[in-house]
């Protein structure tokens, strides 16, 4: 049974981080959970999801 290094040492190699949790979107890391709030707050999340096809933004009509 694995206690998980093969897994950090993966990350690192790919992203630089060997932390969890290390979010991908459309392919692309984008750091973990203090940097995926921080592009939330600062409206930086909704286009990085639009772009990469996991949300769709509707007009709201006002």
């Amino acid at each position: 049974m694995s206690d998980g290094s093969d897994i950090q040492a993966a990350l690192a190699e790919w992203t630089g981080r060997r932390t969890v949790p290390n979010v991908f979107i459309g392919g692309k890391n984008v750091g973990g959970c203090d940097s995926v709030l921080e592009k939330h707050q600062t409206g930086q999340l909704v286009p990085l999801l639009t772009e990469a096809g996991s949300i769709e933004v509707k007009a709201s009509g006002l």
